[in-house]
């Protein structure tokens, strides 16, 4: 396989992203964007609608919560797949079974009597999802140039950011006039069409091969991502109320046997692959972690996520539990920022195309780290406007980190390990964002229930608070980390990406 363009290929490139990419290549890439973007939207929609859930299906907290939790779980399990599917078969067949998939689990859903059918409507539903963003990822590094791969990035960032904006929007204004049906009601049309066109338009792009199927590493990885994910959504959960666990003052037996079987069936899983890649017969093929910039970028990414995901769970109940606000107001303070960071998307991928990555993630991580910080002053008395302005630079700040990191992860990789990388790369963050709800979630409950009365405005306070202080402490490193990555196409001729 041939290395990535040097960079005294792809500095003096100009033209946009169109005129550098074939119209058949630029249109598949437009659908796969699209599809993206409602299976997000989709998964976003669920967390508000949950207490209505609870009173239309007549089901207790935990029951609901299962929900969201079976959705995490299906992912965790369905990703690290992905890496054998882009390899072994085309762009169209992977795109129209993730498509059927979404599209039959949300048929399923809007048509579900009862509690049991939505939850295998649910898990149906995201076995398409993880099968999109990997797919989207892989197809942009195969058919898109070195040079232009910021900008056609910062694409994603708009997909990225719009749809966990509208999803918890929409969700809430949806459910104040309709049902909960409602919300699966309107994404199933859009699912149809997507999967309609793509179906007549998209071509095969790049080349697939005969790659071998490891049902061991299939069963190892779905108790290791799978136990990791879900443990951690119980520990969130239970700081949420959705159990136990706080309440009894430490985790369940439940809880302890998810993490230690994800424990070693992650262990299990890596060694084997370790043995398979000799072969390359490895489901999730590691030797991408051989690129020193591919390492740090992902682990910047995963450290960024844990904080991001946290916060922006953190955030809806601090604004409604310790202000008052309802959930579409807290949906509407979101949104500006969210907007703000996918308009921004597109100016930061050519500033990544132009000038590499540290003009990007250090004032980025600046940003974040120092708003995460501001937040721990957050109290009962904190000004609305001034919650929606720390909100917006924050977003910014997010969208600064995460473009850059995604392009220069997986260009530092070879073509063939894309869809590995990929894989990789969207696993981390649903494992990364798992273990930030449950810890700063954990946090918040726990400092409440220190503080005296955890149902008390002021104990809210004092435990988001708290959460914040963990998150700004785990955000620190990325000031660091930023100084550290480099755009692949920066290496000097011969030398290997990331090396």
């Amino acid at each position: 396989m041939a290395a990535a363009p040097s960079s005294t290929t792809t500095a003096s490139t100009p033209g946009s992203v169109s005129s550098v990419v074939s119209p058949e290549a630029n249109r598949v890439i437009w659908l796969l964007l699209v599809a993206a973007f409602v299976a997000i939207l989709n998964e976003t929609t669920m967390g508000v609608a949950i207490p209505h859930l609870i009173g239309d299906l007549g089901i207790t907290a935990v029951a609901a919560q299962w929900l969201t939790t079976a959705f995490m779980l299906t992912m965790a399990v369905v990703i690290p797949i992905t890496g054998f599917l882009l390899q072994r078969f085309t762009t169209r067949v992977v795109f129209a079974t993730a498509m059927s998939l979404f599209s039959t689990g949300t048929l399923i859903a809007l048509l579900a009597p009862g509690f049991e059918v939505l939850l295998v409507a649910r898990v149906v539903q995201a076995s398409g999802t993880a099968i999109m963003m990997p797919l989207l990822m892989t197809t942009l590094m195969t058919v898109v140039p070195a040079h232009a791969r910021g900008r056609m990035m910062g694409r994603v960032s708009i997909v990225m950011s719009l749809a966990p904006a509208i999803g918890p929007t929409l969700s809430g204004f949806l459910l104040d006039t309709l049902s909960w049906r409602s919300i699966f009601g309107v994404v199933l049309p859009i699912a149809l069409v997507s999967l309609g066109i793509g179906v007549r338009w998209i071509h095969n792009l790049g080349e697939t091969r005969r790659a071998p199927l490891d049902v061991a590493s299939v069963v190892l990885s779905a108790f290791g991502f799978g136990g990791l994910v879900f443990g951690l959504s119980q520990i969130g959960g239970a700081g949420h109320g959705g159990g136990d666990a706080a309440a009894a003052g430490g985790p369940t037996m439940a809880l302890v046997i998810a993490l230690s079987v994800g424990v070693l069936g992650l262990a299990a899983f890596v060694w084997r692959q370790l043995r398979l890649q000799r072969i390359d017969s490895a489901l999730l093929d590691l030797r991408v972690f051989r690129s020193r910039n591919f390492s740090l970028s992902v682990a910047q990414l995963a450290v960024m996520s844990m904080a991001f995901f946290g916060t922006i769970t953190l955030l809806p109940l601090y604004m409604q539990n310790v202000l008052g606000l309802s959930a579409l107001e807290s949906g509407l303070i979101v949104l500006p920022g969210s907007l703000a960071m996918g308009i921004a998307g597109p100016f930061i991928g050519r500033i990544y195309d132009r000038w590499g990555t540290r003009v990007l993630l250090v004032p980025g991580a600046v940003i974040v780290t120092g708003i995460l910080w501001t937040f721990t002053t957050l109290s009962e008395f904190t000004p609305v406007w001034f919650l929606l302005a720390l909100q917006t630079v924050l977003s910014l700040g997010l969208a600064m980190s995460f473009t850059p990191l995604f392009t220069a992860s997986l260009a530092s990789l070879e073509p063939r390990f894309y869809s590995y990388g990929s894989a990789i790369v969207s696993t981390l963050q649903q494992v990364a964002g798992a273990a930030g709800i449950a810890l700063l979630i954990t946090v918040m409950a726990g400092t409440a229930a220190a503080a005296g009365d955890p149902e008390s405005v002021a104990a809210g306070a004092a435990g988001a608070r708290a959460a914040f202080l963990v998150a700004a402490i785990i955000a620190s490193p990325l000031i660091v980390g930023a100084l550290l990555i480099r755009k692949p196409a920066d290496s000097p001729a011969g030398v290997p990406a990331g090396h």
